[in-house]
């Protein structure tokens, strides 16, 4: 390989930034761990195209939180078939971020889970610090954390510095092993399906709990 060519691998590893209503509060700020490699790494949408996203994305839906393009529905659900088609979900009321804000990638090419120097650095507080600052002006009433990577490193970051107004809520993260962690034994003999409706009513009751004003849902 010429020493000029530039490698770009699999994963992009470049900052998402928060997905914001254009205009208009945002009552509740969303906080998923990172990017995931097909998703939002290419999306460049937090969320959006990850696998655990597509709950997520139909839970605020319901709420009247979120509005996705109808052409969503005729591709995978791929962050970078979206990039390609330009597709981009509209919010409403409330605010998607990630503890971490690119995807963690060593190499370019393999996933890792962020780390907890990482999540805790200065640099990385301090980006989430200035993202809840931009959303208090916007009338931001609580913060909802996906998993337990989010909600330590919120826990952390509101330990060194306290928002007492701030309203907060954890659920777990909406993988399937986050899902499975909401049942006892493992989720032994649980349907998947189950597991993931249960999982995205808790999640409208946590974004209303948290702030976002709008009681209104559209049950399947």
């Amino acid at each position: 390989m010429s020493p000029n060519r530039v490698s770009i691998g699999r994963i992009r590893s470049t900052p998402v930034p928060m997905l914001l209503p254009e205009e208009g509060p945002v009552h509740v700020l969303i906080v998923g761990e990172a990017p995931g490699p097909r998703g939002a790494d290419k999306s460049g949408i937090p969320f959006f195209g990850d696998a655990a996203g597509r709950h997520l994305y139909t839970a605020l839906e319901r709420v009247g939180a979120m509005a996705l393009p109808p052409e969503v529905n005729a591709l995978p659900w791929d962050g970078a078939a979206f990039a390609a088609a330009g597709l981009a979900p509209v919010a409403c009321g409330v605010a998607l971020g990630n503890a971490f804000d690119r995807c963690p990638s060593d190499d370019g090419e393999s996933f890792r889970a962020p780390v907890r120097s990482e999540l805790e650095s200065t640099p990385n507080f301090a980006r989430l610090n200035r993202e809840l600052d931009e959303l208090t002006t916007r009338g931001l009433k609580g913060v909802v954390t996906l998993g337990r990577v989010a909600t330590r490193t919120f826990d952390a970051l509101l330990t060194q510095t306290p928002r007492p107004a701030l309203a907060r809520r954890a659920l777990p993260h909406p993988s399937a092993q986050g899902l499975l962690s909401m049942v006892p034994d493992r989720g032994k003999g649980a349907k998947m399906a189950e597991l993931q409706e249960t999982w995205m009513v808790c999640c409208e009751d946590s974004i209303i709990q948290a702030g976002y004003p709008s009681p209104h849902r559209e049950h399947a």
